[in-house]
């Protein structure tokens, strides 16, 4: 079962990292990212969080470093202007090739097509994910499988800096208290839309969640309802700061999940935390990794 598994996700992930590049050749719109979920038949709620455990980058990121490779290979061939190497990978002009290769490549488009040697270390090192820099690499997680019961969550999508978050959990609590709400409080949960370390924070987006011992009342938008716990879960308890969940999901995924024998439910992944950040010290914190399994 490891192995097969692990052969399907990496057979996934491939058929996504050809598509992008069959897009790119082809000056395509790229897909969303439940098309991509698609491609690598992977569920829409893990596909991204697979991926990343997989490769150790985004599909953004790949993006990116496929774009800036075939800008490279470009700019290697007789002729070739900057405005032709740009447009040919997808960059609206060549300033934005520039500008992108200044920042992660440190050199202008100029030098790099000058500089045989430059160029071609860019595009080897282009040519693959980035290497591994063991920050996963810890103890090896205890992992729990239980059957969980069910609960609902008032949610609020949050957009912004992770160690931000503490606001819209905030304005959640608000909303309790005039609903008579803040006595029966039983949980606190967090569903990561997108990974903080993968975006910047400005895009960065977090469903904040709060659940009660007594039935919900109706709700006012921008607040949601969903239904979170039922059926099997794979339950991993973190301790320490919680900026360091995304990892612990990483390896949950990538190491425990493939040979487990379980499958993945139509649910997303979600952190149940235990402690407050303004009244317990990071190293202490308390939070539940949470992944639902197919009963």
């Amino acid at each position: 079962m490891n192995r097969l598994a692990g052969l399907r996700q990496a057979q996934g992930i491939e058929r996504v990292i050809d598509h992008l590049q069959g897009c790119l050749r082809a000056q395509q719109t790229l897909p969303d990212v439940a098309a991509l979920a698609s491609i690598a038949h992977q569920s829409p709620y893990h596909f991204q969080r697979l991926y990343r455990a997989l490769t150790g980058e985004s599909p953004g990121q790949t993006l990116d470093r496929l774009r800036l490779l075939s800008a490279l290979q470009a700019l290697q061939q007789p002729g070739a202007s900057i405005t032709d190497a740009a447009l040919a990978a997808g960059y609206e002009s060549a300033q934005a090739l520039a500008r992108r290769c200044r920042q992660r490549l440190a050199a202008t488009p100029r030098t790099l097509r000058a500089d045989a040697g430059l160029r071609q270390h860019w595009q080897r090192v282009l040519a693959q994910p980035p290497a591994d820099d063991n920050e996963d690499k810890a103890t090896p997680l205890k992992v729990e499988v239980r059957a969980l019961q069910p609960f609902e969550v008032v949610l609020l999508r949050a957009q912004g800096a992770f160690g931000d978050l503490d606001a819209s959990f905030g304005r959640l609590f608000e909303w309790a208290q005039t609903q008579g709400l803040a006595n029966d409080l039983l949980h606190l949960v967090g569903i990561a839309i997108d990974d903080h370390r993968d975006v910047p924070a400005r895009a960065h987006r977090f469903d904040c969640g709060i659940g009660f011992a007594t039935a919900l009342p109706s709700l006012p938008s921008p607040l949601r309802r969903q239904a979170l716990g039922a059926g099997p879960h794979a339950v991993v308890r973190h301790v320490g700061p919680y900026e360091q969940l995304q990892v612990v999901s990483d390896v949950l995924m990538r190491d425990w999940w493939p040979g487990s024998g379980h499958a993945l439910a139509e649910a997303p992944l979600y952190f149940h935390f235990l402690d407050d950040p303004e009244q317990v010290p990071a190293e202490r914190l308390r939070a539940d990794v949470c992944l639902p399994l197919a009963g």
